[in-house]
């Protein structure tokens, strides 16, 4: 039993060291994709980054957190393409939103900003200052709301 219980130790210490060991963190923006550098120096050239966190996956492609001073939260993946960008309560940059849900947003929503967006494989998620949460399909169709409570 005590050998039992030293394997399950030692794989769970070796587990634990491997991953750390494929995380990276800096605050210099050249470690990160072209296409990241360039949507950062876009739409949050004045912004200086307090964190890039570098993760490689052993069996997936590795992905880029940059977090900046003021709190917004920006994924990456290995490509450099954004696939959430979290201000908190500040607006997401309108050039990040597709023109059909801005306009959506225009009619049903004037008076709200849009403080996070998603990308993901069937379309995007937004979420705005009121917390209502909003789903669109990959051509900006709307699709649901739902309230935070």
């Amino acid at each position: 039993m005590k050998k039992l219980i030293m394997a399950i130790l030692l794989i769970m210490a070796t587990a634990s060291a491997a991953h750390a060991a494929f995380d990276k963190y800096t605050i210099d923006r050249s470690n990160l994709p072209q296409a990241a550098q360039d949507m950062l120096q876009e739409y949050f050239p004045k912004a200086k980054v307090s964190m890039i966190k570098i993760d490689k996956h052993l069996l997936k492609k590795t992905d880029y957190d940059v977090k900046l001073v003021n709190g917004t939260k920006i994924e990456f993946n290995n490509a450099g393409k954004w696939t959430s960008v979290d201000c908190k309560t500040r607006e997401v940059p309108q050039g990040l939103i597709m023109k059909p849900i801005r306009n959506y947003l225009k009619k049903n929503f004037n008076d709200e900003k849009v403080v996070k967006i998603e990308k993901k494989s069937w379309g995007y998620e937004l979420e705005l200052s009121d917390g209502v949460e909003l789903k669109f399909n990959l051509l900006g169709q709307f699709k649901s709301m739902s309230m935070d409570d």
